[in-house]
């Protein structure tokens, strides 16, 4: 957002709590947050940075998993379904993204930002705004144990699952039903191509494999040739309290994947970070602006990380809200309604996004199955490619919805069996 600003000509101001580079989960990015790299200039940096580029993706189930038959056109659903991005062409020059590390990345994001003029201050932790004042906004933050304060004509809250301003203004709700953690950590030297179907092409894809835990899954990311970023989410109710039995949770979770599990335990493989917990998966704020205020980010809304979509929101919340921005310094109006675009496509976007997910998660089976229909393919990649910002719902997103319905309705429906336990609709009042 600051390198949007800064670069349109507007003088702002980045408060960053941590001292860069610092660690940071959600290194795997969909192909719509190049469109943003591709406006600030920032695809060279990128290469650069000789981040693993992202082909595709691909989700596998164990060889010992229940077949079955899905009569949409004759296509029977497999345990390996993949897609690669080049099938649909994203209008950025490439058909690829990227695998980040996340310290190195968004570091590189401070600095291009700084570098169009944006000042920035590391180390600052903000504790709260104050609106009282119609003219301004006042935002309080610590350096040290010292309070400053400094005044602005917009705030824009970017921090992250923190939500300042949302909890501030009591507009964040909390998702009663994805309640998905995560515990994560980084191998060295494992083969990637252990688990992937076309072992030549496929070995830098992002690789989600399916576990026999209900509403359980593995995320397998490059981090460079040599460095892999595994996590097991999973639901609440199944996460541990203590250390010790978390990351005993996570081993058991890996061997029911053994050609997984060989590979980790690989000689030449090695775990080189501690694990690491992460929650507060998912939640919705009842708004997304006010007067002087908008939130982009995981600020505003964070969405189960199944499909990546935690930096693609935040990329294109910068997208579409700085241009709402711009116009409100242009014209003096300062009102939540400034703020309407983005307020409207980001609630859009992200309503698809749940969907899309929730479908996932109540019948995983129908996602791949339409991932291999010819008649849904391109429409299902679409939706993965992360341009989910212009229709109200996808035909193929109502589409899966409706058969969905049918097999919820149908015990004697051949998919019944395989119904998840995720029926969610908590993100009624946030998308009314």
């Amino acid at each position: 957002m600051a390198a949007y600003l800064a670069k349109a000509g507007v003088s702002c101001c980045v408060f960053e709590r941590e001292l860069m580079p610092r660690e940071h989960v959600g290194e795997s990015l969909v192909p719509s947050s190049t469109r943003v790299f591709k406006d600030l200039d920032f695809l060279p940096r990128m290469e650069e940075a000789k981040f693993p580029h992202k082909f595709g993706a691909a989700w596998t189930a164990a060889s010992d998993a229940k077949v079955y038959n899905v009569d949409f056109g004759g296509v029977s659903a497999d345990c390996h379904v993949d897609v690669r991005f080049a099938e649909r062409d994203q209008g950025v020059g490439q058909n690829y993204t990227y695998h980040v590390d996340r310290g190195k990345f968004d570091l590189m994001l401070l600095q291009h930002a700084n570098q169009f003029g944006a000042q920035v201050y590391e180390g600052v932790g903000v504790s709260g705004v104050d609106f009282t004042n119609l003219d301004y906004a006042e935002v309080n933050y610590n350096i040290g144990k010292k309070e400053f304060s400094t005044t602005c004509k917009i705030v824009v809250d970017a921090s992250g699952r923190k939500t300042l301003l949302g909890n501030q203004l009591k507009w964040r709700i909390q998702d009663p039903v994805f309640d998905q953690y995560a515990i994560h950590t980084w191998f060295d030297g494992y083969d990637r191509r252990c688990m992937a179907a076309d072992k030549e092409t496929q070995g830098d894809f992002i690789f989600i494999h399916f576990l026999p835990v209900t509403n359980t899954w593995v995320w397998q990311i490059p981090i460079t040739e040599r460095v892999t970023s595994i996590g097991v989410v999973t639901q609440k109710k199944n996460f541990a309290k203590s250390k010790e039995s978390r990351e005993e949770f996570f081993w058991e979770c890996i061997k029911t994947r053994p050609e997984l599990y060989e590979g980790l335990k690989a000689q030449g493989s090695q775990q080189i970070k501690p694990f690491k917990d992460e929650g507060d998966y998912s939640y919705a704020m009842k708004q997304l602006a006010s007067d002087r205020v908008v939130l982009v980010g995981d600020a505003g809304r964070f969405v189960d990380p199944i499909f990546s979509t935690g930096v693609s929101i935040a990329l294109n919340c910068s997208r579409f809200a700085h241009k709402d921005v711009l116009k409100s310094l242009e014209t003096g109006n300062y009102s939540r309604e400034a703020f309407a675009n983005y307020e409207k496509t980001l609630k859009l976007g992200t309503r698809n996004w749940y969907n899309f997910i929730t479908v996932y998660y109540r019948l995983n089976v129908l996602f791949t199955a339409f991932v291999q229909d010819p008649r849904y393919r391109l429409d299902v990649l679409k939706l993965l490619q992360g341009d989910v910002y212009d229709d109200a719902e996808p035909a193929v997103l109502t589409r899966m919805r409706n058969i969905v319905r049918q097999v919820e309705k149908d015990p004697n429906h051949a998919l019944h069996g395989f119904l998840g336990s995720l029926t969610a609709d908590a993100f009624v009042e946030a998308s009314a």
